[in-house]
């Protein structure tokens, strides 16, 4: 990965989950792919939630969470901003990517345990 560019994409939640519901993860996935090709392209993404009436775990695991499975925590933490979040979403933001970043990294770590003790390039 190289340097980001100071590029900043915006990315509007409803916009590309197309509907101000976000709450199913197939709709995340939308916003997830958008971010994961703007990171390819080293390219900064702010996303706004301005009109999002819904938010759900499961919308924002599929959008940022699964994004610590592909791309290291601080170019996420450092690339990724976001605007017109309510202070109750933001919180729920927070343990959404807080989790994914434990699970990725735990994950990894036992993957690696694991072809250590029976061999091969993964489990």
């Amino acid at each position: 990965m190289g340097k980001v560019k100071e590029e900043r994409v915006k990315v509007r939640i409803i916009e590309a989950a197309g509907s101000n519901f976000c709450v199913a993860a197939c709709d995340g996935q939308k916003v997830h792919d958008i971010i994961a090709n703007s990171f390819r392209k080293n390219r900064k993404v702010e996303l706004s939630f301005a009109e999002n009436d819904e938010l759900t775990p499961a919308f924002l695991n599929s959008a940022v969470g699964q994004l610590y499975g592909t791309f290291p925590a601080e170019l996420i933490e450092k690339n990724l901003s976001f605007t017109d979040l309510d202070p109750e979403d933001e919180a729920v933001l927070k343990r959404v990517m807080e989790r994914a970043k434990g699970y990725f990294e735990h994950a990894y770590s036992c993957r690696k345990a694991l072809r250590d003790v029976i061999g091969g390039e993964d489990a």
